[in-house]
């Protein structure tokens, strides 16, 4: 037989089967998942996949560059890539992994948001300087306490947004207000007093909150909605929810490392910036 026509053989066989469990991209994640049925169309595998655990609603279809082997080494690399999630670039090493199927024309849109669960600006400073080597030292011990079930929120609440233009209802309930208050609540009835060092933490979330909102915890998607809710004196705080509120969490680190406050004051601040997301 040619080699044209071991190729054109080759093609005809899936690469999975039905029925078949397998690890599959979606967005920057691998999850498993099982073939339902395949098809080969214009001399292209494509296999109708169920995300395990998923609603129904979640199924589709994908391309052979969207899915791997449920093997130990493809086990390693999911949990690698969960891991890393927001701690470093991972998200987008992972979204140019999957090989996004062909046709998309938003890539340029996942490069700008994807800014958003990584890192927000930086402040300048010395390249290997003892400043900036301090500065990721915070941050990496922020993000290595971060909890792994809210960085997986992180994830989802990027795809609803960015991949399938599913943006949250507002007003939300609770609202970012709501939530800050229930915590103090929540601490003054643990610690049977007023936490004067907490009430004042909450209210510079807040604070950073509103400011930070416009200009770098919103999705593109998400600008004109923003500018038909929030008007006059309205403050996104008392709109928006926790899917906002834990992305200013996730910039935190990097936005106190570019105030003047002694190492030990910043860690025990951000202690306790970690025990309102437990």
């Amino acid at each position: 037989m040619s080699q044209a026509g071991s190729e054109s053989a080759a093609a005809k066989e899936p690469s999975f089967k039905e029925g078949e469990r397998v690890l599959a991209y979606h967005g920057p994640l691998l999850y498993e998942a099982k073939v339902q049925k395949s098809e080969n169309k214009e001399d292209e595998w494509r296999y109708h996949v169920h995300y395990l655990g998923w609603n129904k609603s979640w199924d589709e279809w994908v391309t052979n560059d969207r899915l791997l082997k449920l093997t130990d080494e493809n086990i390693r690399k999911q949990q690698e890539l969960e891991k890393s999630q927001v701690v470093d670039k991972s998200v987008k090493s992972g979204r140019s992994a999957q090989h996004k199927p062909k046709g998309s024309n938003d890539a340029k849109t996942d490069k700008e948001d994807t800014k958003i669960i990584i890192k927000g600006k930086k402040r300048k400073s010395q390249p290997g300087g003892t400043e900036e080597k301090e500065r990721k030292s915070s941050e990496s011990l922020f993000m290595s306490h971060f909890p792994s079930t809210l960085k997986k929120q992180l994830v989802d609440d990027w795809e609803f947004v960015t991949q399938l233009g599913k943006l949250v209802k507002l007003p939300r309930s609770p609202t970012v207000d709501d939530i800050l208050k229930k915590y103090l609540e929540h601490r003054t009835k643990k610690d049977n007093k007023i936490n004067d060092s907490y009430a004042e933490i909450l209210k510079g979330l807040r604070c950073y909150f509103d400011k930070a909102l416009p200009a770098m915890l919103l999705y593109k998607k998400e600008r004109q909605q923003y500018s038909e809710e929030v008007k006059g004196d309205v403050s996104p705080s008392t709109i928006y929810g926790a899917e906002h509120l834990l992305r200013l969490f996730v910039k935190l680190p990097e936005l106190l490392a570019s105030v003047n406050m002694e190492e030990d004051a910043l860690n025990k601040l951000q202690q306790k910036l970690l025990d309102i997301l437990k």
